[in-house]
């Protein structure tokens, strides 16, 4: 198989970055497990790891949008009361 161009990979990894900056952002604000309200859940606040919000950032990295949305949505569906959580790779 060939490998691609780098330029050919950067075209095709440039419409993930807009969802991987929100995740970001969404992290470094809001995040209860990653943002400034973490002081307040020293031992971490979600029953997986690695986090939802780093689970979808790294879902979307690596399978692109079209398979990681999807796979980040599926997530946040099962994080709930009754799941039992532990460690889910994407």
């Amino acid at each position: 198989m060939k490998k691609l161009p780098e330029y050919i990979k950067f075209l095709l990894y440039l419409p993930r970055m807009p969802f991987l900056m929100l995740i970001r952002l969404y992290q470094k604000t809001f995040s209860p497990d990653h943002g400034p309200v973490k002081r307040f859940f020293p031992h971490g606040y979600c029953q997986f790891y690695p986090s939802c919000s780093e689970y979808g950032h790294q879902a979307i990295k690596k399978y692109g949008l079209l398979i990681g949305i999807p796979k980040a949505i599926w997530r946040v569906l099962r994080c709930n009361p009754w799941s039992a959580g532990g460690i889910d790779l994407p």
